[in-house]
């Protein structure tokens, strides 16, 4: 399951480096399943800070919602070890993101976990889904992988 660094790094334009903690791992002494949701989360995060999505968000109210999540699992992961998160995204316009997530471990030296998120842009004032903005999407079209 190995995966040359520099592959990984070409198909996933955001990477975050983590370290596993050891609050992470569960009873059964492997990082504990709905940790993986907030790796992804955490890669989420970057994506919106990187295409000024939370910024667009606070100054008109819309801004994409979390639809739907999913995570395979691959190989268990353990303390200590550092972690790269990497995210990539396809616009699916006019209302949807889809993001895909990998979790690749140094000391496994592989993929441990994928998932994917479904994002739906939402107006939070009219309380709705709405398009997403042209100013969000030619940003997010011009900076695919």
């Amino acid at each position: 399951m190995t995966i040359n660094m520099s592959k990984l790094e070409q198909d996933y334009p955001i990477i975050l480096f983590q370290d596993v903690i050891w609050g992470d791992m569960d009873a059964f002494e492997h990082v504990n399943n709905t940790v993986y949701f907030r790796y992804f989360e955490d890669a989420r995060m970057e994506f919106f800070n990187r295409f000024c999505v939370n910024e667009y968000k606070a100054k008109h109210k819309i801004g994409p919602i979390l639809a739907a999540t999913n995570c395979n699992f691959k190989l268990p992961l353990t303390y200590p070890d550092r972690i790269h998160i990497g995210a990539r995204f396809k616009t699916l316009p006019p209302k949807k993101i889809n993001m895909e997530y990998v979790v690749y471990s140094e000391k496994v030296d592989g993929i441990v976990a994928e998932g994917e998120g479904l994002l739906v842009y939402y107006d939070y004032g009219q309380g709705r889904s709405c398009d997403i903005p042209s100013e969000i999407l030619d940003g997010l079209e011009s900076n695919k992988a």
